[in-house]
C-alpha cells in the first residue's frame, strides 16, 4: 500500500505540469466491469499510474461548430448562357445605348459600313482580303465598342463579349453573311 500511495502522489504532483504544456489526453474507453476483488488478480504498476493520472484530467470542453458550417449551403448557380446576339438586334441595342455618344456612334457606324463591304468583298471572291486579314480589324472594332461600352452599359458589354465568335461565325460564312447583312 506505501508503494501505491507514493506513485499516486507522483502521479497527481505531476499532473498539473502536464497539464500546463500538453492538452488533455483523450477520455478513456468504458472499461468493462471488474471481477470482485477477492478474484482480481493485482493490476501491473503501470497500469495503476497511467489509471491515476488520467483520471483527476478534466474532459476537455465540447467543441461547438461554427453556425455558417450548420447552414447547407445552396447549391451553385449555374449561369446560363443567353443565346448570342445576332447583327440587327447588336445594331438596334448599340443605337439604343446611352452609353456612346452621338458622335461616336456615327465614327463606329461608319468603320462597321467598311469592315462589312470588306467582308461583301471577300464573299464576292475579291482577294485580298483573305478571310485571316479580315480578322484583325473585326477584333479591333469589337474591343473598340466594348471599351465604350463597358463602364456605362455592361449588360450590353457582356452580351457583345459572349456573342463575339457568333458574329464573326456569321461573317465569315458566305450564307450566313448574305442572310443576315
Amino acid at each position: 500500500m506505501p508503494a501505491l500511495r507514493s506513485n499516486l502522489l507522483l502521479a497527481l504532483c505531476a499532473l498539473p505540469v502536464a497539464c500546463a504544456v500538453a492538452p488533455p489526453p483523450p477520455a478513456p474507453a468504458p472499461q468493462p466491469p471488474s471481477p470482485p476483488m477477492s478474484q482480481a488478480a493485482p493490476a501491473p504498476k503501470e497500469a495503476k499510474e497511467a489509471k491515476a493520472a488520467t483520471a483527476p484530467a478534466k474532459p476537455a470542453a465540447p467543441v461547438k461548430a461554427p453556425v455558417a458550417a450548420a447552414v447547407k449551403s445552396p447549391p451553385p448557380v449555374v449561369a446560363a448562357t443567353a443565346p448570342p446576339i445576332d447583327l440587327k438586334s447588336l445594331e438596334q441595342k448599340l443605337k439604343d445605348s446611352k452609353a456612346i455618344g452621338v458622335m461616336t456612334k456615327l465614327s463606329l457606324k461608319n468603320q462597321v459600313d467598311d469592315l462589312v463591304a470588306q467582308f461583301r468583298a471577300f464573299h464576292d471572291g475579291h482577294q485580298p482580303p483573305t478571310l485571316a486579314q479580315l480578322r484583325q480589324p473585326y477584333e479591333l472594332l469589337l474591343m473598340k465598342v466594348l471599351a465604350l461600352v463597358q463602364d456605362q452599359d455592361p449588360a450590353l458589354a457582356k452580351a457583345l463579349h459572349d456573342s463575339r465568335d457568333h458574329i464573326w461565325g456569321v461573317l465569315a460564312d458566305r450564307n450566313k453573311f448574305l442572310a443576315n447583312v
